[in-house]
C-alpha cells in the first residue's frame, strides 16, 4: 500500500465497477467530475450521489484491497484498547481498534487506502510496528466508536453546568437544544415532545413506540428553547397563537437526521413534538423490517404483478411508510420511472421522483395523481388514500397499466376492502386490480440481554389457545435496555394476496367472513397469528402482544 496507489483509486475503483456492471459509464463520469470539484473521496461521492450502496463498495474495496471484511455487529471489541487509541484520533480517521496481538494492530476501517491513518497509529502508538487493516461499512465504524467510548455530555450534567453559571463558548440554550436532539437520536427515538405544564416543562422521547419521560426542566427554560426550536426550524418565532410546521437537517458524524418539527398552542404555552427521521436507520431492505419469512414470501409473490394497487394499512406510526420505502426499494431498477406524491417526503431516495403535496401548489393527492400519469410512470407511490377522488385516481392509474403503492388506516387487511368501497370504489371494480393488502403493527423485541424464561400459566395457556404448558420469556430490565427489559421493534403482518379466484370471488360482494374463509385456505394467516408465534418463539412477550393485537383471533 503506498501513496501512488492511493491517489490512482478512483480510476482503479472506477473501472472495477463498471467491469462488473455496478456503475454506467455515464455514472462514473459524473462522479469523477465530483470527485475533482468537491473536497471529497471518489468513495464518499459515489455514496453522496446514491449510485452505490455502502455494503457493495465495502464489498468491492475489499476485493481491490486485499484485505478482509469485518462485521462489526458480530465482533467483540478489546476493552483495554481504550486507553490505547484516543477517540479523537478514532474519530479523525475513522476506524476503531479490534486487536493489538505481538505488536500488530488490526483496526476496521472503511478506507484500507488511508495510508496518513496507519503512519500515525505506527509513529504514536507504543507498542505498535504493523497495523493491518480490516473493511468495514464506515457508518458501522461510526457506530461502534459511539458504543465503545460512549459520550460523555448529558441533559442533566449541562443544565447543572448552566446553573452553576460555568463559562461557555456557545450560547447555553444552542448548547442545551443540540444536546437533547443529540441524545433522543442516540436512543434512536423517534419523537422528542416538549411539553409546558405550568411551572415547568416536561422533556418526553417516543422509544420503540412508547413515551418514556426524561426529565423535567423549569419553565423559566421553555422560552429560550421554543425560540431556538422555530429558528433551527425556520419557523414564525413571532407567531405563539397559531400551530406551525418547520424542518431541518441535523447532522450526527456524516449521518443526515432530518427533523420535522411541530409547534401547537395550549394553555400553558406552545407545546413542541419534533419527529426524528434517520434515514441510515429507518429505509431497510424487506430482510431487514422483522417481518417474518412467510410474509416476506407472500409479499414478494404479490409484487410481481405488472399492475395493481398494493395497500398497506394500519395506525398512525406501525411503519406503513417506511415498509413502503423498502418495497419499492426491493424493484427499484434505472429501469423503472418511480413517482411519488406525499404529505410530506419524510426520505429523499436516490432514482426515485418525490413530490411533496403541500409545494404543488395547493393541488390536492386526486390532482397530483392525475399530473403524475402525464410524466410517464411506470410505479407510482400515492402517501395516502383519504377521500374518494384520490381513490378513483388511483384506481385509474392501475387500471391504465401502473403498479400503484400507497395506506390507509383501517385495522385490519380485510377491512381495507370495505374502506374502498365506503370511498365509492365497488367490488366488481377493485376486482382484478387489487394486488394485495398488507396490515400490520410494531412490537417490541424483548432484549437478549436480560430476558427471563418462565412456565406459562393457565390464564396464558387459555389466551394463546394452548394445550399444554410451554415456556415463555418476560422482560427483566438491565443497562443495555434502559431498564425498559425491550430493544429495537419489529413488524406483525398479515397478508392478503389477490389471485384469479380472490378476484372472482370479490365480484360477488362477498360478506368479511366468507373473504376471509376463501383467504385461509389460500395461504392466509391472520396478523394475531403472527404475534402468537413471535410470543411462543421468545421474540416478544405475551404483554406485548397483548398491547398491539387480539390474539383471540389467533385461535
Amino acid at each position: 500500500m503506498d501513496s501512488q496507489r492511493a491517489s490512482s483509486l478512483p480510476h482503479l475503483l472506477g473501472t472495477t465497477l463498471v467491469r462488473q456492471g455496478l456503475l454506467s459509464l455515464d455514472q462514473l463520469d459524473i462522479a469523477m467530475k465530483e470527485h475533482a470539484l468537491q473536497e471529497t473521496s471518489f468513495e464518499e461521492c459515489l455514496l453522496n450521489l446514491g449510485f452505490m450502496s455502502e455494503g457493495a463498495l465495502a464489498e468491492v474495496l475489499s476485493i481491490l484491497s486485499g484485505y478482509e471484511r469485518v462485521n462489526l455487529k458480530h465482533t467483540l471489541l478489546d476493552p483495554t484498547l481504550k486507553s490505547l487509541v484516543p477517540r479523537g484520533l478514532a474519530e479523525r480517521y475513522c476506524f476503531i481498534p479490534i486487536s493489538l496481538d505481538k505488536e500488530i494492530l488490526r483496526v476496521a476501517i472503511a478506507d484500507a487506502y488511508n495510508v496518513t491513518a496507519f503512519d500515525v497509529l505506527r509513529t504514536t502508538l507504543p507498542g505498535v510496528q504493523e497495523v493491518i487493516p480490516l473493511i468495514a461499512l464506515e457508518s458501522d465504524i461510526l457506530e461502534a466508536i459511539d458504543q465503545y467510548y460512549g459520550y460523555d455530555l448529558s441533559i442533566r450534567g449541562l443544565l447543572k453546568e448552566i446553573e452553576v453559571g460555568s463559562s461557555v463558548r456557545d450560547h447555553p440554550t444552542i448548547r442545551l437544544v443540540n444536546v437533547i436532539l443529540i441524545d433522543a437520536i442516540k436512543l434512536q427515538a423517534s419523537d422528542i415532545h416538549f411539553e409546558p405544564e405550568g411551572a415547568f416543562m416536561r422533556l418526553r422521547y417516543r422509544i420503540d413506540g412508547l413515551l418514556t419521560q426524561v426529565c423535567t426542566l423549569h419553565a423559566s427554560y421553555w422560552p429560550a428553547i421554543c425560540v431556538r426550536l422555530k429558528v433551527m426550524s425556520e419557523m414564525n418565532i413571532a407567531e405563539c397563537r397559531r400551530p406551525q410546521n418547520g424542518r431541518m437537517t441535523f447532522y450526527v458524524g456524516p449521518r443526515e437526521i432530518d427533523l420535522r418539527v411541530s409547534s401547537h398552542p395550549t394553555i400553558h404555552g406552545e407545546n413542541i413534538v419534533v419527529r426524528i427521521l434517520d434515514k441510515s436507520r429507518s429505509l431497510r431492505p424487506l430482510e431487514g423490517l422483522g417481518y417474518s419469512a412467510d410474509v416476506i414470501d407472500r409479499i414478494k409473490q404479490a409484487l410481481q404483478r405488472p399492475e395493481g394497487i398494493f395497500i398497506i394499512t394500519g395506525p398512525t406510526g406501525c411503519g406503513k411508510t417506511t415498509s413502503l420505502y423498502s418495497m419499492l426499494g426491493h424493484i427499484s431498477t434505472p429501469l423503472l420511472n418511480i413517482m411519488t406524491l406525499e404529505e410530506p417526503v419524510e426520505y429523499k431516495i436516490p432514482l426515485i421522483r418525490q413530490s411533496d403535496v403541500r409545494e404543488l401548489g395547493g393541488i390536492d393527492f386526486a390532482e397530483g395523481v392525475r399530473s403524475i400519469l402525464r410524466q410517464d410512470p411506470d410505479i407510482i407511490l400515492i402517501g395516502e388514500i383519504r377521500d374518494s377522488p384520490t381513490a378513483q385516481m388511483a384506481l385509474r392509474a392501475s387500471m391504465t397499466g401502473h403498479q400503484v403503492f400507497s395506506t390507509l388506516h383501517t385495522n385490519d387487511s380485510l377491512s381495507a376492502i370495505h374502506r374502498l368501497v365506503d370511498l365509492g370504489l365497488s367490488e366488481g371494480i377493485l376486482a382484478g386490480n387489487l394486488m394485495a393488502i398488507v396490515a400490520q403493527r410494531l412490537v417490541r423485541r424483548l432484549c437478549s440481554s436480560c430476558k427471563q424464561e418462565k412456565t406459562s400459566s393457565l390464564e396464558e395457556m387459555a389466551i394463546l389457545n394452548l394445550a399444554a404448558s410451554v415456556p415463555l420469556f418476560v422482560p427483566q430490565g438491565c443497562t443495555a435496555c434502559r431498564g425498559t427489559g425491550y430493544r429495537g421493534r419489529g413488524a406483525i403482518a398479515e397478508v392478503l394476496v389477490f389471485d384469479e379466484e380472490m378476484s372472482e370471488l370479490l365480484t360477488r360482494s362477498p360478506s368479511r367472513g366468507v373473504l376471509k374463509e376463501a383467504a385461509l385456505e389460500r395461504g392466509y394467516r391472520p396478523m394475531a397469528r403472527d404475534a402468537r408465534q413471535r410470543i411462543l418463539s421468545g421474540e416478544t412477550s405475551l404483554a406485548e402482544g397483548l398491547r398491539v393485537v387480539d390474539l383471540r383471533e389467533a385461535a
